[in-house]
């Protein structure tokens, strides 16, 4: 074969595995295809662009290559130096950083919630993967350790104006803004000062935001937690934007989290928006209530439905807002004997905002079902007294609403006024019954059970906020048999214990008695989910739960003491469980439509689970509740209460049971009870009867006289005898 024919053929071979590329590239969903073949095919490489000193010949721009970008010209490739007129702009953009107390008309596109994948981030460089491009989500949270898998934001792998950070819409955009913070770290400092934002349809043609002054240089961070929000001076339509760092701070490196701001353009044909489009047929009100509009809304929700709902408070917060809250019940106001008692509580971190607009749509939602004569929410309602309490801390939630969805950070709001954390706010009841566990000769001997609040705790000087104060008195006063406290910020279901029992550890699965029962209700949450058990499904920040379904065992996360959860279990009858419910605390207003339909049918599962195990009413032979009697499961250290009408209800997975009963003055008595799958507790009632000695001490009180033990009457015996012989 010539030379000729060769080369020949050698041409022919690649164009046809050129051709054979661009045919798979095509009919393979982004998703699916190779990272690494997406870079190939789609990205400039970094060192397409010069180094300092090196020479540069700027390309020529083809007619065509780019689309129609407005209000922008196309990129100079950076040099060194910001020059004098960059220098200028970055003085002049001061105003530019700015904190909306309203939204901007473009919400994010999606960076913090995940809508955005890992395959649409693509940098520059990267000091390591755990560094990567796809680490660069606002609010994103690093790992414990320096060097950790998860770290806390995109860091370029150098330390020059060459570097960027590249957003890819996968469709026109009309982009109008750019959020940013530095890294999340417990061991370093970095951020970035100053940045330019560059626009492209094709990701090879790129154009640089200008004004009037030449090249805007948009103000960045001053510290690496608190988001900053830069307005584009006119919004420009474009599929990529591109931030290129131009400052850092001096002692760190180029790191940064962000936000995109923009509105998706209309696009019917685009296979990616329609896959991760997602609508409800729920006509609800989503928008972010403040406190006067929740308050609104609760009236009317309760004026739609008067009859199965009724508005109440259980206390006042720091700054003396009520704590508002909603029973739906077919009898509001009484409580049933022999219907449990269920409660959705949120907001007790303020700007964990979903949460709150969860329960607030739930009311909504089973008013609107209800009216509807819809069987399973008629059915609900009619067998189960709800109680919905959507704001625990309000003082907080007003901080975070103030900022924004976007511009509050990870913790603005989190604590009440006078900076307590409600969630972990509790007493420690563990610590007690473990140590009376553990030191069995003990003379001070704590039941398994109601455990009593320390006198510490109760003193006015104890470091207890009011919002808690008022949570122990309503959970006291309530007879709650399960119930659920919506948290943000991950995708995961939390089961106690909370505490680890070694005080040598900060994570080691800490189970309780009823560790199978705990399991079950968490998985009943997770498993009905849209997201939290999709394999699929990408970790918010640091934890991958998948491998437990999407629940965690509090402790084995990381040990809390006095959390809500704990002290439920252990001081009343109450299971309780942590739900986290999205990765983004503060999602935006057009985001609630979604999350609400990842959540709605977990919501219902959850309450239906307070009719698993067992139920029935302790009563005297003369057909009369005995209140405070101790129920006990054969082979579970953990006991339960009744009411004050003698009912009671014991959550129990499936199988067979001997259950005891046993109060004071009462003999004691069991009897099997067998737990089926079908949804409904079994009923397991009990009849006793008094011990001769307490019938005995009742005829004397009845009679006017008190029985008298042997050893006293002794004493009178011997009293007489000696007045007798004087």
């Amino acid at each position: 074969m010539t030379a000729r024919a060769r080369s020949g053929l050698c041409l022919a071979l690649c164009s046809l595995g050129l051709a054979l590329l661009g045919d798979v590239s095509r009919a393979v969903p982004m998703d699916d295809q190779d990272y690494y073949l997406q870079e190939i095919t789609n990205r400039d490489h970094y060192y397409s662009f010069p180094y300092p000193g090196e020479e540069f010949f700027p390309f020529t721009e083809q007619p065509g290559e780019e689309g129609p970008i407005r209000a922008a010209e196309t990129e100079e490739r950076p040099g060194v130096k910001p020059g004098r007129k960059e220098l200028k702009q970055k003085k002049n953009n001061k105003k530019g950083k700015t904190i909306l107390e309203t939204p901007p008309d473009c919400p994010p596109l999606g960076l913090e919630t995940l809508k955005i994948t890992d395959f649409q981030l693509h940098a520059s460089t990267a000091k390591r993967y755990g560094l990567g491009a796809h680490r660069g989500r606002l609010n994103i949270q690093a790992g414990v350790n320096e060097n950790d898998f998860y770290d806390g934001a995109w860091c370029a792998g150098r330390n020059d104006p060459y570097q960027w950070i590249e957003v890819d819409a996968r469709r026109l955009t009309k982009f109008t803004g750019v959020i940013t913070q530095g890294r999340n770290s417990l061991w370093s400092s970095n951020w970035v000062t100053s940045y330019r934002v560059l626009v492209s349809n094709d990701s090879h043609a790129w154009t640089v935001v200008r004004n009037e002054s030449g090249d805007v240089i948009f103000e960045g961070n001053s510290e690496k937690e608190t988001p900053v929000l830069n307005m584009l001076p006119v919004p420009l339509v474009a599929r990529y934007i591109r931030i290129n760092p131009r400052s850092w701070f001096q002692e760190g490196s180029i790191c940064m989290r962000l936000e995109i701001l923009g509105c998706p353009l209309p696009d019917p044909n685009n296979y990616y928006h329609r896959r991760n489009e997602m609508t409800t047929t729920d006509n609800l009100d989503f928008k972010h209530h403040n406190y006067k509009e929740m308050r609104q809304l609760m009236k009317t929700v309760n004026k739609m439905c008067p009859n199965i709902t009724r508005i109440y408070n259980i206390g006042k917060s720091n700054q003396g807002l009520k704590l508002y809250a909603v029973e739906i019940s077919d009898n509001p106001g009484e409580h049933e004997v022999g219907e449990p008692e269920f409660h959705y509580i949120a907001g007790a971190h303020g700007n964990e905002v979903l949460g709150r607009e969860l329960i607030l749509l739930l009311m909504q939602f089973m008013c609107q079902e209800y009216l509807a004569g819809n069987p399973r929410i008629v059915h609900l309602i009619q067998d189960t007294r709800i109680h919905l309490l959507p704001s625990v801390n309000p003082d907080g939630y007003d901080k975070a609403y103030k900022a924004g969805s976007e511009l509050g950070g990870w913790s603005l709001g989190r604590w009440t006024q006078d900076g307590i954390d409600i969630n972990n706010n509790f007493p420690d009841l563990n610590s007690l019954l473990w140590e009376s566990e553990d030191q069995k000769k003990s003379k001070r001997k704590v039941p398994n059970h109601h455990i009593p609040i320390p006198d510490w705790y109760l003193s006015e000087n104890a470091t207890v906020a009011v919002e808690t104060r008022a949570i122990i008195a309503w959970m006291e006063k309530i007879p709650f048999v399960l119930g659920g406290n919506l948290q943000g910020g991950e995708l995961v279901v939390a089961y106690p214990y909370d505490m680890v029992r070694s005080m040598w550890k900060t994570q080691d699965y800490t189970p309780t008695p009823d560790d199978h029962v705990f399991r079950w209700l968490a998985y009943s949450y997770a498993s009905t989910h849209r997201l939290m058990t999709d394999a699929r499904r990408r970790a918010c920040h640091t934890e991958d739960f998948q491998k437990e379904d999407g629940t965690v065992n509090g402790a084995s996360w990381h040990t809390v003491a006095g959390s809500i959860n704990d002290f439920s279990y252990l001081h009343t009858n109450c299971f309780e469980l942590s739900i986290y419910v999205g990765c983004d605390k503060y999602p935006h207003e057009s985001e609630l439509p979604e999350e609400w339909e990842n959540n709605r049918e977990s919501l219902i599962v959850f309450m239906e689970q307070v009719h698993r195990g067992i139920k029935g009413i302790v009563k005297d032979v003369h057909g009369k509740g005995i209140p405070n009697a101790v129920i006990s499961v054969e082979g579970v250290n953990h006991d339960i209460r009744t009411g004050a009408d003698g009912d009671y209800w014991r959550l129990l997975n499936p199988g067979e049971y001997v259950v005891g009963v046993k109060a004071e003055g009462y003999t004691a008595a069991t009897k099997t009870c067998e737990v089926g799958y079908d949804m409904g507790a079994t009923q397991c009632d009990f009849t006793i009867s008094k011990t001769n000695l307490a019938r005995i001490k009742e005829i004397m009180r009845k009679f006017g006289k008190q029985p008298l033990s042997v050893a006293a009457r002794r004493l009178r015996q011997r009293a007489r005898h000696w007045q007798r012989r004087r």
